[in-house]
């Protein structure tokens, strides 16, 4: 089995290598090829991803390559973690929105629309040179924001699925909290990608004993100071919403906290030149620990599940993807792109039924999807006027004044990756 994974060069690669390497019998992987442009990370990354895969005994063959075409040639699966611009890039998104009184984040808001409109013609681009090398191979998305990602390339006929680790993030969180083992716990999981909400905390699978009564009761505060909301948020709603809905609930709060400290992006530029200089390390031949603090946990975990029940290696497995509605929600029309549990195997993802949402949740759920359709025509087709409305739907800007100024930012930030700006 090959797998391709495009973004290769990435600090997270090692992350992923590691999962590989463990669960090489749920993964029989017999060459991983890594793809990147940027040569000089990609040969640090290649290195410790050899020395991962011979220090846990790992059969397999990693090759890198700056060569696309080459690299998902004869691939069963490419994995696609891009972030177009870089750094840098991310900087930006999260600086210019706080200058019009809003959020400054990658992947939610005017910046996570910048980043959309950054990255969907790249992706789509890649997509078509996977489908015309190989149109058995399936696409596996990391990239974020990954629900508009993910509904550009199945709108584009691509088979594609869509990958976030905030739900087995969560999913061993509570494991530990209530001492169980992670396969032990089945969340009900709802909503859109970096929007949902675990509706119940299951024992066993989908018709088990639901235990978020007992883990909000118990461990209500471990629970909310993780995502950072008041417990008393928790105990109202019932029902514990990830970390992103803190940008919708306390938005205000979290703008001034942004002000008065440096950006997660600036973070994370100094965290990877730390990585890198590591990676680097001829000795070192397992992630390091600082890794963690990046983001991205347990991403191979679900990454290997993903790929082996798509692949057949693994038989079909219960997991949270993002993928097409198909009526699951009935408030939302069939090719909008929801985050919920699906019944994957080779055919692809088919999401599980779900409970009728409270319209607190239905109603946040249906707006954000409607924005996630204006901005998917923005970033297909550009254009001032369409950046304009995508942003004037988002629930996080939602005013004349705020999204034009928005957008003058936006495309101000952004004309070197975008021809049409």
């Amino acid at each position: 089995m090959k797998l391709a994974v495009v973004g290769g060069g990435s600090t997270y690669t090692p992350e992923l290598i590691d999962g590989f390497a463990r669960l090489r019998d749920t993964l029989p992987v017999s060459e991983l090829v890594l793809i990147d442009p940027a040569a000089d990370r990609l040969e640090l990354i290649g290195g410790l991803a050899r020395r991962i895969f011979a220090r846990q005994g790992h059969p397999g063959r990693v090759t890198t390559t700056s060569d696309l075409d080459a690299g998902i040639a004869g691939a069963d699966a490419v994995l696609l973690q891009l972030r177009i611009g870089g750094q840098a890039a991310r900087l930006q998104d999260e600086t210019w929105p706080l200058e019009c009184g809003c959020v400054g984040q990658e992947t939610t808001g005017a910046g996570g629309l910048a980043k959309a409109l950054r990255t969907v013609p790249v992706v789509l681009d890649i997509a078509e040179r996977v489908r015309r090398t190989n149109p058995d191979a399936w696409i596996i998305d990391f990239t974020n924001p990954v629900g508009i990602v993910t509904r550009a390339l199945l709108q584009a006929g691509h088979k594609a699925v869509g990958l976030c680790n905030v739900a087995i993030g969560l999913q061993r969180k509570f494991a530990a909290l209530l001492d169980l083992a992670p396969a032990d716990i089945h969340l009900d999981h709802v909503g859109l990608n970096h929007l949902t909400w675990e509706l119940g905390v299951r024992r066993g699978g989908p018709d088990g004993e639901d235990l978020l009564a007992t883990l909000l009761a118990e461990h209500g505060d471990a629970v909310a100071g993780d995502l950072r909301l008041p417990r008393a948020v928790l105990d109202r709603l019932g029902v514990v919403p990830s970390y992103y809905l803190r940008y919708y609930y306390a938005h205000d709060e979290v703008v001034r906290e942004l002000g008065t400290k440096p950006s997660r992006a600036a973070e994370v530029a100094a965290m990877e030149r730390e990585l890198l200089a590591l990676y680097g390390d001829p000795a070192l031949d397992e992630k390091p620990a600082l890794l963690a603090k990046r983001g991205g946990a347990f991403y191979s975990e679900a990454a290997v599940d993903l790929a082996a029940s798509l692949l057949g290696d693994g038989g079909p497995a219960v997991q949270v993807v993002n993928t097409y509605n198909n009526g699951t929600l009935p408030f939302l029309p069939d090719d909008a792109v929801i985050e919920v549990q699906a019944r994957v195997d080779g055919s692809g993802a088919a999401p599980l039924p779900v409970p009728r949402l409270d319209p607190l949740f239905a109603g946040l759920i249906a707006h954000v999807s409607a924005y996630e359709d204006l901005a998917l025509d923005a970033a297909l087709r550009g254009g001032r006027e369409r950046v304009f409305k995508a942003l004037l739907a988002h629930p996080l800007v939602g005013q004349f004044e705020r999204a034009e100024g928005l957008t003058d930012r936006l495309l101000a930030h952004n004309k070197e990756h975008l021809p049409w700006a």
